[in-house]
């Protein structure tokens, strides 16, 4: 029976809607930054207005995560979460030797599936 693994692409409603575009470089070693990786990314797929999430990371550390929102309100609200607080925090201290924040307004999307 052939096996079959999840599309690495979300799947999105029609625009609008927004995305979060998280741009790292991470500092060596783990540090716990697997386990919380995974622990934000389920955390955040359970808040309200939470649409989808792409990731990639190159062999040298540096990557890009977009998570995808209904609406401003719902970005608001996931930055509030204590959890997430607190692993931004630990970001900053242990995980990140630098990152970038970019929220933007998806007014028009398309694409190829080959």
């Amino acid at each position: 029976m052939p096996t079959t693994t999840a599309s690495p692409f979300a799947h999105l409603p029609e625009p609008p809607y927004y995305v979060v575009i998280f741009s790292s470089r991470r500092s060596e070693g783990d540090n716990g930054y697997g386990n919380m990786a995974e622990t934000m990314a389920r955390l955040a797929s359970e808040q309200p207005g939470y649409l989808g999430v792409e990731s990639v990371r190159d062999a040298d550390g540096f990557g890009i995560t977009n998570s995808y929102w209904a609406d401003e309100e719902s970005i608001r609200a996931w930055k509030a979460v204590v959890s997430h607080a607190a692993a931004q925090k630990f970001g900053r201290e242990r995980w990140y030797e630098e990152y970038q924040v970019r929220v933007a307004r998806v007014e028009r999307a398309y694409g190829f599936a080959g």
